[in-house]
């Protein structure tokens, strides 16, 4: 990931509800959740929600789809691990480090 991916995708999330969604969207796994799903469980007006989605878009760290007349937003999981590892590409002194899983999510099946 170049630094500048890197900044967009952290200014991204430095925001509570961005941050929020973000997670909650990390929770749900590949199936996602609709936009009106997520306004229930966070409590944020739709008008907000939208602001904050498409920023979190933008970033590549959501993606969209369209189920009949839904939109389902899902987390970019490939984004989520390239983000990661650019923040961790030098710990440890440059050693491989234990902590830091580099074979992606195994529970939603996503190996990049």
């Amino acid at each position: 990931m170049e630094t500048k991916n890197a900044v967009v995708a952290l200014a991204a999330l430095a925001s509570n509800s961005r941050l929020e969604v973000y997670r909650l969207l990390v929770q749900a796994g590949p199936t996602g959740l609709s936009a009106g799903h997520i306004a229930e469980v966070t409590g944020l007006p739709a008008s907000t929600l939208s602001f904050h989605l498409k920023e979190l878009v933008q970033a590549g760290l959501v993606k969209s789809r369209q189920e009949s007349r839904y939109v389902i937003y899902t987390a970019n999981y490939s984004a989520m691990s390239e983000l990661i590892g650019f923040l961790t590409e030098n710990c440890c002194q440059g050693e491989p480090c234990a902590a830091v899983p580099t074979n992606g999510c195994t529970s939603c099946g996503d190996e990049s």
